[in-house]
């Protein structure tokens, strides 16, 4: 069996195990997450075997009767994705978790959530893709309803499964306009065997719509701000850092089997891109919560990722595409980071005060760079890596992004440059005022009183942080990652 498929299928078999050991076990939390964690690590080497077979022999295919999965460089990039940040939310959550019920829950759940998100990312046939992120779909609904006792959690955790439940039902229809088409479901074959049809080019627009609910297009984020506000800030780190970057591949697998139907795909992505852009920024002007802050702006920076795709899928370019990957993969980087550095100042003002879950806002981050300096110092990075302030991983990115898009001599394409340019420079209209709180405010009575941080907390924003800056002064650092999957997309639509 390829190393590929051991990364995909270990998560997935330990999770009922990691489950019951905790439900058997006490104290069930500590448990379970020392179950998980070796999984986790052997899952590291099934990914490092994958790795080099990949560079030895390039792609591979598995095929386990109606299961086909084939590993490529965007399917490497979102497991590499999935697997670094996964592994930093289940060592931060041990503390932040601490005396809440249902961790074992909680930990299987997580567990799945990894393991069904690079099965996605190597799903080689359309019924199979749909099951995957199906699946996905139910392990995320399953944590951002953790808090379920609570009615704004619940709330959220409603509204994030009946959206993915419509989208999950167009994008069924669709496969089956395609079937019905073609006659077949293999992604490779469809891509063979799709020519300009209005029945493809309407299963092309369900694809769209319903992965687009997950990847969180506008106008179809509504769901978005109130998932990533209300469930555990682990998970809100997962939301926007892989699970709506999971959602964008799922879209990408799927228009590139319809890429004879249409030129326009490429078109489309951009014109969403400017939207999703303007949206973003517009929407987290006016946020006083910092976690919706966050959650608004990822609709922005889906927006970048989709001009840099639009770009290439334009132009055949790779460039556009490495860029857009790029900057998922810097987007899952900075995000993780800000979300798990507001979720410790959660836990040090609120958690640890009777298990406080109001939410965090700007001004009860006044002056905390006082007493937590390290916290205050990732947040400022990953903030401001956001907005693209150089030499930080997000202006890396983004300028490769524009490059790209210079690069096309094409009027509407650069004037959409300029456009994506001012909106970074709008993103840090929201972005300076909350680090200008963080260090030049008077400390909040909350500050003041907040508890110490325990190390599994630090830890994991201290790596996040080096390696924004790390990738920001050296971005070859991701290039053995971003290449390959620029590569594999712009095949896979036939550039």
């Amino acid at each position: 069996m390829d190393a590929f498929v051991w990364m995909i299928l270990l998560p997935l078999a330990a999770t009922p195990a990691v489950y019951l050991a905790g439900r058997a076990t006490k104290p069930r939390g500590v448990i379970a997450r020392r179950a998980a964690l070796p999984v986790l690590l052997a899952t590291w080497v099934a990914f490092g075997l994958a790795v080099s077979d990949f560079d030895a022999h390039g792609a591979a295919t598995y095929t386990l009767g109606t299961l086909a999965l084939r590993c490529d460089g965007l399917s490497l990039l979102l497991a590499a994705l999935t697997l670094a940040l996964g592994t930093l939310v289940l060592i931060y959550s041990g503390p932040y978790l601490r005396g809440e019920p249902g961790q074992e829950k909680y930990y299987a759940s997580l567990l799945a959530l990894l393991g069904v998100m690079m099965g996605l990312g190597c799903a080689g046939d359309l019924f199979n893709l749909w099951v995957w992120f199906e699946a996905m779909a139910v392990a995320s609904f399953l944590l951002v309803m953790f808090y379920h006792e609570q009615a704004h959690a619940l709330e959220a955790g409603l509204k994030y499964l009946a959206q993915s439940a419509v989208g999950s039902s167009l994008v069924l229809l669709g496969i089956a306009l395609v079937l019905a088409q073609t006659g077949t479901l293999d992604l490779e074959a469809i891509h063979t065997a799709a020519l300009p049809s209005a029945t493809l080019l309407a299963a092309g627009a369900l694809f769209v719509i319903g992965f687009g609910v997950k990847v969180a297009l506008v106008p179809l984020h509504t769901w978005l701000p109130d998932a990533h506000s209300q469930a555990p800030s682990g998970i809100s780190a997962m939301l926007s850092g892989v699970v709506i970057e999971a959602g964008l591949v799922a879209l990408l697998r799927a228009l590139a089997a319809l890429a004879g139907v249409t030129t326009a795909w490429g078109e489309l992505l951009m014109i969403f891109g400017a939207l999703n852009m303007a949206a973003g920024n517009l929407l987290a002007l006016r946020q006083t919560q910092v976690k919706r802050l966050l959650a608004y702006s990822s609709l922005s920076h889906i927006g970048y990722m989709l001009v840099g795709l639009g770009i290439a899928l334009h132009v055949h370019d790779a460039t556009g595409a490495e860029g857009g990957l790029f900057h998922l993969l810097n987007h899952g980087l900075m995000k993780g980071l800000a979300f798990l550095a507001v979720g410790a100042l959660m836990y040090a003002l609120h958690l640890t005060s009777g298990h406080d879950h109001r939410p965090l806002t700007i001004a009860d981050l006044s002056g905390a760079a006082t007493r937590y300096p390290l916290v205050a110092l990732a947040l400022s990075v990953a903030v401001l890596g956001l907005g693209g302030l150089p030499p930080l991983a997000g202006f890396m990115s983004k300028w490769q992004i524009f490059v790209a898009g210079f690069r096309t001599r094409d009027g509407w394409i650069e004037a959409l440059v300029i456009f994506a340019a001012l909106n970074s420079v709008l993103s840090l209209a929201y972005y300076a005022p909350l680090v200008n709180t963080i260090y030049r405010r008077q400390p909040s009575a909350g500050v003041q009183s907040g508890r110490a941080l325990p190390l599994a907390m630090t830890a994991p924003l201290i790596a996040l942080g080096l390696a924004v800056i790390v990738v920001g002064v050296w971005p070859g650092t991701l290039r053995w990652l971003a290449e390959p999957a620029g590569r594999a997309l712009l095949a896979a639509f036939g550039g």
